[in-house]
């Protein structure tokens, strides 16, 4: 079974999400809104495959990322989510919520060893 596929999105807290938003816009380039930007991109081994990685900033005070405390949280594009989650609750692995099913894929969120939030996604391609 593959396990993940690639980054669905790198998420970060700040004390000023719009301003690192517009300082990003500024000075790198990276077009934004409110909700940060999407880069969208070609499968390697099918081109034909279109995915995309999502790249947004929250403000420091975000419960999104709970129970973690750590600023940051990465977003892993998997295959079969369902069997993936029942392979690592037999390996003890902390998982923090159910799948929740969206029009654009499958969610579930982990913590790993150091207490990092991994949100992994199933995307409905």
């Amino acid at each position: 079974m593959k396990k993940v596929t690639g980054i669905g999105g790198i998420f970060f807290k700040c004390d000023d999400a719009q301003g690192m938003n517009d300082w990003y816009a500024k000075n790198l380039g990276i077009a934004t809104s409110k909700y940060g930007t999407t880069f969208e991109w070609a499968d390697a081994e099918d081109p034909s495959k279109k995915g995309s990685t999502t790249w947004s900033t929250f403000p420091k005070d975000s419960k999104y990322f709970d129970p973690s405390t750590q600023p940051f949280m990465i977003n892993y594009r998997v295959e079969n989510l369902v069997e993936m989650v029942e392979e690592l609750k037999k390996e003890g692995v902390t998982i923090v919520d159910e799948i929740a099913d969206y029009d654009y894929g499958k969610f579930i969120h982990i913590i790993d060893p150091e207490g990092n939030m991994i949100e992994l996604w199933e995307p409905k391609d």
